[in-house]
């Protein structure tokens, strides 16, 4: 066993992550005071598992005993404080590992660190549509959604969410591939037409978008990444980190400037 001032930091690093209980188990007391009991349950390991667990963390100053219960010390919340942090980032990590190359790239100045407190919903064999799902509550949630590449992968599944909340008042303007208003014009011209009526949407066409989109809430912003063949929705990232809503600011600002756009009622 390593003890107090003994042995590396690297050495604590894998006591902590050696068995899957001992890292929440010092989080948990970081939370408020806990006996033994109320440990064991939590955890799922056997009682004396967990009293040994706490003599270790003991030994290190990590908690300290009051009665009956114990309690996270100021070096124990510090390093639980990290290993939640680092439990977060490859929790993260582990849902962009298959789908972060359908993401900006740095070269857009988008980083991975805006990604630190997003929810990610990844399209999988068991929930395809769960990234459709999300956009639907979040514009359930806005009174205004402004997108940039919103593209028929994701257009077919939600249209019918997303023309009816501009129908009821949710100001929205879209950037889109040419190929939108050929979807449009084809398969829902009544439904876009109403929504065009309703006067509270824009939507504009642009040859020459990114392959990935980014919507605009009112708290919230989004990254949606598609397949390399543009047909299925594959990732919804959302966030309401400051540094990711600016870089999706900007984004849509250089879109919605760039030139050659022609409304979308010109190709209706």
């Amino acid at each position: 066993m390593v003890g107090n001032g003994t042995g590396t930091p690297i050495d604590d690093i894998a006591y902590l992550i050696r068995s899957e209980h001992r890292a929440p188990t010092l989080i948990a007391l970081t939370v408020r005071p806990r006996s033994r009991s109320e440990l064991w349950e939590m955890t799922g390991v056997s009682e004396s598992t967990i009293r040994r667990t706490l003599g270790e963390f003991e030994d290190r100053d990590w908690v300290q005993r009051d009665g009956y219960q114990y309690e996270a010390t100021q070096l124990g919340a510090y390093v639980a404080s990290a290993m939640a942090e680092l439990i977060d980032r490859v929790e993260s990590e582990r849902k962009l590992r298959d789908v972060w190359r359908l993401l900006p790239d740095e070269e857009t100045g988008f980083t991975i660190e805006m990604c630190s407190d997003a929810t990610v919903t990844v399209a999988d064999p068991e929930d395809p549509s769960g990234p459709i799902t999300r956009f639907c509550t979040l514009i359930e949630e806005t009174d205004r959604l402004r997108f940039t590449g919103l593209d028929v992968a994701m257009l077919e599944s939600c249209k019918d969410e997303l023309c009816g909340r501009i129908v009821e008042g949710m100001e929205t303007e879209l950037i889109n591939p040419p190929r939108v208003a050929s979807y449009i014009r084809s398969n829902c011209p009544e439904l876009f037409s109403e929504a065009l009526a309703s006067g509270n949407l824009d939507v504009r066409l642009h040859d020459d978008l990114p392959p990935f989109g980014v919507s605009i809430f009112d708290d919230r912003i989004a990254i949606t990444g598609y397949d390399r063949e543009g047909v299925m929705v594959r990732v919804l990232v959302d966030t309401d980190d400051t540094e990711a809503r600016d870089w999706a600011e900007s984004t849509f600002t250089a879109h919605r400037r760039t030139t050659p756009i022609l409304p979308l009622e010109n190709d209706l």
